[in-house]
């Protein structure tokens, strides 16, 4: 099974078990990397049921002002994660005059995606090599592990050879899960309020924006500047035996 259950954790999937023809079993390969929203949300028994499933690093996506428990995340012993090998990589620079511009208003969006490879590719650049250069068992996640970490996943999938159909599948799988749920994002997330008919009716809408991004992975990629080597340890965490 994709979805992953550890205590605490909502919206936490496994990128292994998507068809693709990259890999000699025809499908990424599970317990390698891994989705999901900010760790915080990780109880006690979370943590131990992550490195049940494999969980060596992480790498968070979000800028470093939003690291760190908030009201309502659970307490857990300072050693929790311990030997976890934790990076901060961050996809944004919320400093930056056009990224505020271009992409505020659509940060819940995949329609921001492309801005931010043009915009700030060098960290976007940076954070899948963080994914590249993590232990195997590596848990990607953001705010909601939605929109940053649906935008990185949906790099790595495409680059792996996962179809743009499905790669929208699994971004839509996100917004089903986070619907009505306060994920402490740095911006106001109308999305905490969704019900089923919002949600049905943006997944229709941000569909194709998804699997167009997935469907130009090559143009993606040099955008940002990812050289083929890069690309192909990252390719090969998730297809190669």
């Amino acid at each position: 099974m994709r979805n992953l259950d550890w205590d605490g954790y909502l919206n936490a999937r496994d990128l292994g078990g998507l068809p693709t023809s990259a890999s000699p079993t025809g499908a990424t390969v599970p317990g390698r990397i891994a989705r999901g929203p900010r760790r915080e949300f990780l109880t006690e028994q979370g943590w131990r049921d992550a490195r049940g499933w494999g969980l060596a690093g992480v790498v968070d996506l979000r800028c470093a002002d939003e690291v760190g428990a908030r009201d309502g995340d659970p307490v857990v012993a300072d050693g929790a994660s311990e030997g976890v090998r934790i990076v901060n990589a961050p996809t944004e620079d919320q400093d930056d005059p056009e990224f505020r511009e271009v992409c505020f208003p659509i940060l819940d969006s995949p329609e921001y995606w492309r801005h931010n490879f043009r915009i700030l590719p060098q960290l976007v650049l940076g954070a899948l090599t963080a994914i590249a250069d993590a232990p195997s068992g590596v848990l990607v996640h953001c705010s909601a592990g939605r929109d940053r970490t649906g935008m990185v996943s949906a790099l790595l999938l495409g680059n792996a050879g996962v179809a743009p159909e499905a790669v929208a599948a699994d971004y839509a799988e996100s917004v089903r899960a986070m619907a009505g749920a306060n994920s402490h994002a740095p911006t106001h997330d109308r999305q905490a309020t969704w019900g089923q008919d919002e949600v049905d009716r943006w997944i229709a809408q941000t569909a194709p924006i998804v699997e167009d991004v997935a469907a130009d992975v090559d143009g993606a990629f040099a955008v940002i500047g990812a050289d083929d080597a890069l690309r192909t340890r990252l390719r090969e965490r998730l297809t190669a035996p």
